[in-house]
Parts: structure tokens; sequence; C-alpha cells
């Protein structure tokens, strides 16, 4: 009976493993065992673009906001900090690897206030309205029309809507590391993860008013926000 026991566990616990690496991207899974001592590590260089994107939602103490492919939780201190803590901040990770990073940085700074979801955003079952919508470093969100109509029910009417990530640069010798960024951005991240565009916004701006768009790092990197409105934007 034991042999059973144990051989059912072994089983169970590849199974696991297997689900966790094909929806851990592979930098994730390099970085993990190195970052697990520290849950509030974040790289310094990101921190200031983290910190622009909290500001760009236009948050209020009181609100709610959903950071849907939240990682290990890298936003969440700004986040925690605009809402205050009559707030709410919900994240969202399909990855078991950084979503027990996540609620490993939760647990350490006591927030009381602050949920992991661990799911495909597309299928994740959310409740309430959301004030706010974050996707850092998200393309396989804010890039798929399937999966924002699943998330926009969720938002308020002039709910605020920010994303961060890679593009295509356009700017002299910008080529120079198009192809390497792309091949980067392929090979490191999920295998549903898109190629890079010049204008990956597209899909997300069809709902937003107020969009914006600034470019960073030679044009490889950019920063949207726009407001919601339930209806798609028409510009003919």
């Amino acid at each position: 009976m034991s042999r059973r026991r144990r051989g059912t566990f072994a089983g169970y616990s590849k199974q696991n493993s297997a689900v966790a690496r094909e929806s851990t991207p592979l930098y994730v899974r390099l970085l993990a065992s190195l970052v697990r001592p520290f849950p509030n590590f974040d790289f310094g260089f990101i921190k200031p673009v983290r910190q622009k994107a909290t500001s760009l939602l236009r948050l209020r103490p009181g609100d709610s906001v959903l950071d849907v492919g939240c990682g290990s939780g890298g936003a969440f201190p700004s986040l925690v900090q605009a809402v205050g803590p009559a707030g709410r901040v919900v994240g969202v990770e399909i990855s078991p690897t950084s979503a027990a990073h996540a609620r490993h940085r939760v647990a350490a700074n006591k927030w009381k206030n602050v949920e992991v979801v661990l799911a495909n955003a597309q299928e994740a079952r959310l409740t309430g309205l959301y004030d706010g919508l974050l996707m850092f470093a998200a393309p396989d969100v804010y890039g798929s029309k399937e999966i924002l109509a699943q998330l926009t029910p969720h938002l308020r009417e002039g709910a605020r809507v920010v994303f961060f990530g890679s593009k295509i640069s356009k700017r002299r010798f910008g080529w120079l590391l198009n192809s390497a960024l792309n091949f980067a951005m392929t090979k490191l991240s999920l295998p549903t993860t898109p190629g890079l565009e010049a204008e990956p916004w597209h899909v997300a701006a069809e709902h937003l008013e107020e969009f914006a768009v600034e470019e960073c790092l030679f044009g490889w990197m950019f920063i949207a926000a726009g407001t919601f409105h339930a209806s798609p934007r028409n510009d003919a």
C-alpha cells in the first residue's frame, strides 16, 4: 500500500511540474531559485516604469485594480499604495511559479487587500468591477481580442487601462536589435507569446479613449494608457 501511495504522489508531482513548466516562461524558471528567498525582489531599472504605469492608472484610495499577468507581483507595492487599505488589488497569473512568488510577497508584506488568482486570463473567475486594469509585459493579454473580451466586462465605465511591453523599433538603427529582441521574446517567453509588432497596442486601443502611447528605450519598449468605454472606438 505504501509503495502505491509513493508512486501516485510521484506521478502527481511530475504532472504538476510539467504544467508549471508549460505555463512558466523560461526566464522565470531560470530566476526562480535565485529570487525565492527575496519576496520583494524586483529589477531596479523596471521599478520606475511600474511606478509610472501606476500613476497613469489614476487610482484613488478605495479603488479596485486588476493586474493581469502580474508575474511575481512587482507592481503590487505601488498599486497597494495607490488604492490604500480600503482598496483592492487582484493579480491574475498563469504561471504557478510566479503566482507562488506573488503570494509569498503578499504574505511577507501582510497585505490584507491583495489577492492572487492562478489562472489563464481568459478563464479567470473575477467578481465585481474594477477602476483600473494593468497589463505589464503581458502581450498575450493586451494583444488578444478574446482575452480582452473576457476582461472588459469587469471594468467600470471610465476605468483606466495601462499596459507596457516590447515592440519593433522604427527609429534609426532600430533594425539592429529588432530581430534579436524578437528572438529573445519568443524563446524566453511562453509558446503563446506573439512576435514583436510595430504597434502592438492596436487591439486594446479599440476600447479606449484619451489613448496615448509613449515609446522608450530607443523605440523597443512602450507604455500605453487610455480610458475604457463600453463601445468600440470609431476613428472614422
